[in-house]
């Protein structure tokens, strides 16, 4: 559920009557703070109250703004495990924060991958008994989302040190990509988890990116939607709407009886509905009846339909009321009672489902409506029709899984001017088919570095193999996503690709070894290269790919050739599997007489590589074109 936050008055109130300052959240007991940097700290209190500020023995002064927002700046300090303390009074009152160390932090952020946790991956049990690190502090932000930039998260968060009592529901490949680098540089380390199973990037992109993105009327309709939900949905729903009629040619939230309609089997995910379920992907609608008297319409209501997923889009009586999408948000809407009449109100929606269980995902009792004042209607025996369509419909920019910054807005920007030296983005499962991941991550770099610092390191975690095992070239969604990883990375100057192709399950989309990803990651974050594909020149018959971060030279395991190696003219079709030969930062690719105008590596959702340089680091996943 989309929430608006604290609002800037309440949260100054909050300041006010606790007679003291409030700090950003992320300044709790326990912190980590970035060595060789500026060190700001954030809060709010009484508009023009004198602050006054210590850590450790360096002093700050500044005064409230007449919003009540204040920033104290203290100067860098190099790494140390000596415990500080930060004072910061407003005069009536002071906040301490204690037991602060100064080392490196990281940023992980992701989707499901990202917040797979240490208990669930492989050698989970022995690595959390051996966890125990007072100089390793990790911090989870809680998972909500909100239309604009918020100051506060969706719950409490503390700072905690790594222990078998914490690091089990840690994210695992933040955990040990931390726990390396703790071994290698020997300073505290300190990371901030913040993701969300099923985001799209765009969820975690800032305000100002969404404008470039998107435009400056989607993010006008978000901003409508964090004051006017019933406002914006009015105006979102002709998009819907058009995208249905353009399709189907037909409207049935204002002529139901265009469908065909049969009894639900149960109040239950459609997929347990036996030889009556419609397909795992498909668009459903489900219709009820409810009767008012001329009272209870004139009181208008509020309308549960439980949880749905994936998507829902929900009108009564023709008018939109709610388009949103989410697997944990129950869909409650108000109904003015402009919307409603005495006798029969048609309640329809579509739910949408793109994978996994689809449609009602709550028990009976949680379907409902309540007239306002009046006593609560049950929702029992439900309509349903099959669409007969499998197309996804167009998302809101409110969209709780895929929203414009709605979990940047409540998950990241609260954690305010936070120097961090890196950042760990695990993501693109759910982009795949999307156009634009590369400038979505473009400005996803762009929005960190302004909030967090502009040299923060990047590192990209390039997807894992996962899905059908194919013995032939094919056309592929991950694949694309790869290589929009890898070309975002060579674009930026200060990222670096680091990939998972060869240690997912292709049965598996949570792949378990993150042990080894972490050992990745650590390697990238502290500047060692990871191979890359650099340029592909044909020379007669032979065609030369040279490769940078390459140590001990590349080798083919298993056997004498590296698999999934291709080349490919204009067409899919023209793309057929050849030999390679290794040798040392180069592949020699010899023609086959036909065209070939680009190289192709494990080009597919769930490619078998066996290709990896003397470090046993793989190839990443690749298409190069071939300079003639």
């Amino acid at each position: 559920m989309i929430r608006t936050g604290l609002t800037l008055s309440a949260f100054l109130y909050a300041g006010a009557a606790s007679a003291a300052p409030v700090l950003a959240p992320v300044w709790q007991d326990h912190a980590v703070i970035q060595r060789d940097r500026p060190v700001t700290v954030e809060g709010t209190a009484v508009p023009g109250a004198p602050i006054s500020a210590t850590l450790g023995d360096n002093s700050a002064s500044a005064t409230a703004r007449a919003d009540g927002s204040f920033i104290i700046t203290f100067p860098e300090r190099a790494a140390s495990a000596g415990p500080l303390n930060l004072t910061v009074s407003d005069g009536d009152g002071e906040v301490v924060v204690s037991d602060i160390v100064v080392g490196d932090v990281y940023l992980c952020s992701g989707q499901s991958n990202m917040a797979f946790t240490v208990s669930a991956g492989l050698n989970g049990y022995n690595n959390i008994q051996s966890s125990t690190d007072p100089l390793l502090r990790l911090l989870t932000v809680p998972q909500d989302t909100a239309a604009n930039p918020v100051k506060e998260f969706g719950g409490e968060v503390s700072w905690q040190s790594a222990s078998p009592q914490t690091t089990g529901g840690f994210s695992a490949a933040c955990y040990y990509m931390l726990r390396d680098l703790r071994q290698a540089l020997d300073i505290p380390m300190g990371a901030v988890h913040s993701s969300w199973g099923g985001s799209q990037i765009r969820a975690w992109v800032t305000p100002e990116a969404g404008k470039v993105l998107y435009g400056e009327d989607q993010m006008a309709l978000l901003a409508q939607y964090g004051e006017d939900r019933l406002g914006a949905v009015t105006a979102f729903a002709p998009t819907w709407e058009e995208w249905w009629s353009g399709a189907k040619g037909n409207a049935p939230w204002n002529d139901p009886d265009v469908l065909e309609w049969r009894a639900v089997p149960a109040i239950s995910p459609w997929n347990d509905w036996g030889d009556a379920a419609p397909a795992v992907v498909a668009n459903v609608w489900f219709r009820h009846t409810v009767n008012l008297t001329a009272e209870q319409a004139a009181a208008g209501a509020e309308l549960n339909i439980g949880i749905i997923d994936d998507l829902d889009a929900t009108w009564i009586n023709g008018h939109p009321l709610g388009i949103n999408h989410g697997w944990s948000t129950e869909r409650k809407y108000a109904v003015p009672a402009q919307f409603l009449r005495e006798g029969a109100n048609e309640i329809i929606f579509a739910a949408s489902n793109s994978w996994g269980e689809g449609g009602m995902q709550s028990a009976a009792d949680r379907l409902y409506f309540t007239p306002t004042g009046g006593e609560t209607i049950s929702l029992g025996q439900w309509l349903y029709a099959d669409g007969d369509f499998t197309q996804m419909p167009p998302r809101a920019p409110w969209d709780a899984n895929a929203g414009i910054g709605v979990m940047h807005n409540r998950m990241v920007a609260p954690i305010g001017q936070y120097a961090m030296t890196g950042a760990a983005w695990y993501q693109g499962e759910s982009d795949a088919g999307l156009p634009g991941y590369q400038d979505k991550l473009r400005e996803l770099f762009a929005g960190w570095r302004q909030q967090f610092g502009q040299d923060m390191r990047m590192l990209v975690v390039q997807l894992a193999n996962y899905g059908a095992l194919e013995s032939q070239p094919v056309e592929s969604g991950w694949a694309q996503i790869r290589q929009d990883e890898l070309d975002a990375v060579v674009a930026d100057g200060n990222a670096a690709l680091v990939t998972a192709i060869d240690i997912g399950e292709w049965s598996d989309i949570h792949p378990t070894n993150k042990v080894l990803l972490g050992q990745r990651l650590a390697l990238a974050a502290q500047g060692q290269p990871m191979p890359m594909p650099v340029r592909a020149v044909q020379q007669g018959d032979v065609i030369t790919l040279t490769f940078s971060g390459v140590e001990g030279g590349l080798r083919a395991y298993g056997g004498a050739y590296p698999l999934g190696v291709e080349l490919c003219g204009g067409t899919q079709e023209s793309c057929r599997f050849v030999l390679a030969q290794p040798s040392g930062n180069t592949l020699r690719i010899w023609g086959d007489g036909q065209p070939a105008t680009r190289i192709r590596h494990a080009w597919a959702d769930a490619p078998v590589v066996n290709l990896y340089d003397g470090r046993n680091i793989a190839v990443p996943g690749f298409e190069v074109e071939i300079a003639q």
